[in-house]
Order: structure tokens, then sequence, then C-alpha cells
């Protein structure tokens, strides 16, 4: 199942879901998207700050991107600007979907090895599973930017695969 297609279905998946979520959240006010929430970044502009510091972590770790330069607690004061943080998304969004066309099945078939500030150790793990790892910290956080959204009465629109990925 975790293929290069698979790759490349949720790399066009992930970018269009962003696309949505920043389209929905560019309709409401700054101080609307910094409101605490309840979210575990708290607010929407800390939840979206931390999808694209996470994106950044694991590039970094996958395609040689440079690393992040605040640590993972700080991730929701990355960017404190929403227009250089619409920029930054589609610009990652755009080299993520690049990567994922270049990916093979002899690139899956490795294991990574990495230093975690997280588990404050180096782990290994194949790389087709921390891929997954990579698209579905993406969509759970997507969600809570979504329901955030939903409190403010802003629709981001549909979210299903199927219907946002043309041809799979």
């Amino acid at each position: 199942m975790i293929t290069p297609a698979y790759m490349r279905v949720m790399a066009q998946y992930n970018s269009e879901m962003n696309r949505r979520i920043y389209a929905a959240a560019a309709q409401l006010t700054d101080a609307q998207r910094r409101e605490d929430r309840g979210l575990f970044w708290q607010s929407l502009h800390g939840t979206l700050c931390h999808l694209l510091w996470g994106d950044r972590q694991w590039m970094s770790r996958l395609d040689g991107w440079p690393p992040n330069t605040v640590p993972n607690p700080q991730s929701p004061t990355l960017i404190h600007d929403f227009a250089e943080l619409c920029t930054a998304r589609v610009e990652a969004d755009a080299k993520i979907e690049a990567f994922a066309a270049g990916i093979d099945d002899a690139w899956l078939d490795l294991d990574l090895t990495w230093w975690s500030g997280a588990a404050k150790k180096q782990m290994s793990m194949g790389k087709r599973v921390l891929m997954v790892h990579f698209f579905n910290h993406q969509t759970h956080h997507r969600g809570q930017a979504h329901a955030a959204l939903t409190m403010c009465g802003v629709d981001p629109g549909e979210t299903d695969l199927f219907l946002i990925v043309p041809g799979i």
C-alpha cells in the first residue's frame, strides 16, 4: 500500500487541503486566527505554524532541507505574519510535491536514522512508515484547524480524499 504512487497522491492531497485551509483562514481577522481555541497548539495561527514546522523538520531529515531554528515547543511562533506564513506554506507544498514525484521503491525500502528531539535519542525506522507519519501528522492537525475554522463560522469545504485528488 505504501508505494511511490501513494506518496504522490498524499502530497497532492496535502497541498490542496492546505490551500483550502489557508483560504478559509484568510477570511478571519488576525485576532481570530490567534485566539486560543483550545487546540493542542492553542490558536489556528499556532497550529498552522506547527504544521509548517513539522514538515520542515521531517523534510530536513528526508530531503536535506535546512532544519528548523526553533525547537518544537516554540513551533507556534515560527512565523508571525500570516501573509509570510501563507507564502512559506505554498513554497513548502510545492517542494513536497516535487520530492514525492522523485520517490521510488528503492528509496522507500531504506531506513532513516535521525536524532529525535521529542524522544531525546537517535531513532531508526523504515521510510515507508515515516512517510505515513509525515502525512498523517498533517491530517491530524489540519483537522484541528478545520474545527477552529468551523467554530468561527468559516467552511473550508470538502475534505474527503477521493473528492480532492482527481484520478485516484
